[in-house]
């Protein structure tokens, strides 16, 4: 049975939480500056983004499992190596979505309901996402939009529907973000996707194109994060403009690493860069509102 979580939990990039993760964090950070903190809160929050990842990603898995068995790229994955069951997937599935919703009640203790009435919509239009390369070359947009919940989703948690300027200018961050490499990771498919007809930015465009799509996405993450300064103002200040200028080094070199005749280190940009970027700008912005300078 540990043989078979752990294979799932590779199935799913469970690793890859750390996206998402730290900016439904950093949001939550920003809401508790003028609203009590509960523990409660903090583990409704965690739990909900792992089964929320957790159940989206798994069902990708299942929705994809023919284009993976026929990609030289995903052929080794799980489901169609064998090494995991359909029924165990969507067992799994289940779990996690069953999870999520649960996980909203830990809110309710603070008489916040609206965690629990978002959670299915929410769900369903995580997962929808799974379906968007079948007919739109903006899945990217739609994947950098389910991602964009997670900061809005933990503000909500914390403080309900209001005063949502903040959380809001911080989830558009995370869409371009998100967009930008989704469309650098999408460039390795570009033949694949073209043969079997899935839509993406580097298949309806070319690689050139879409790399510098993906570049002007992350420009406009920094002018996002930028702007999120003036929208948490008093919080962030000095110390959070100079991590804003670390992303945007970091960025710069994202986009070096990967080129139109080159996208060997497309994998490195991806997880290695991106993984520094999300969880280096939490640990910036709990120090800056910890010193508060």
């Amino acid at each position: 049975m540990l043989i078979q979580l752990r294979k799932l939990l590779e199935m799913i990039r469970f690793s890859h939480t750390l996206f998402a993760l730290p900016f439904a964090l950093l949001s939550a950070a920003l809401a508790w500056q003028d609203h009590p903190f509960r523990w409660a809160d903090l583990l409704g929050i965690l739990s909900c983004m792992v089964f929320a990842r957790s159940a989206a990603m798994a069902f990708n898995r299942l929705a994809d499992r023919h284009y993976d068995a026929a990609n030289p790229r995903t052929a080794r994955r799980h489901l169609p190596s064998g090494q995991l069951s359909i029924i165990s997937v969507w067992i799994f599935t289940l779990l996690c979505a069953a999870g999520f919703v649960a996980s909203t009640l830990l809110f309710a203790f603070a008489q916040n309901w609206w965690p629990l009435y978002l959670s299915v919509p929410l769900l369903g239009f995580l997962i929808s996402y799974s379906f968007t390369k079948r007919f739109t070359f903006l899945s990217h947009v739609w994947l950098g939009a389910s991602l964009l919940m997670a900061p809005v989703a933990a503000w909500i948690a914390i403080r309900g529907p209001e005063q949502l300027l903040t959380p809001v200018v911080l989830g558009l961050a995370v869409l371009f973000w998100v967009t930008g490499f989704d469309i650098l990771y999408a460039c390795q498919d570009v033949d694949f996707d073209r043969k079997v007809q899935l839509a993406s930015v580097p298949a309806r465009f070319g690689v050139p194109v879409a790399l510098k799509v993906a570049l002007l996405c992350h420009v406009l993450m920094v002018a996002c994060l930028i702007g999120l300064y003036w929208a948490a103002w008093p919080n962030l200040r000095i110390i959070y403009l100079s991590g804003v200028a670390a992303v945007a080094v970091l960025l710069v070199y994202e986009h070096w690493l990967v080129r139109p005749d080159d996208l060997s280190r497309v994998n490195q940009a991806f997880f290695n860069v991106n993984g520094v970027i999300s969880v280096g700008l939490l640990l910036v912005v709990l120090l800056q509102l910890a010193l508060g300078l």
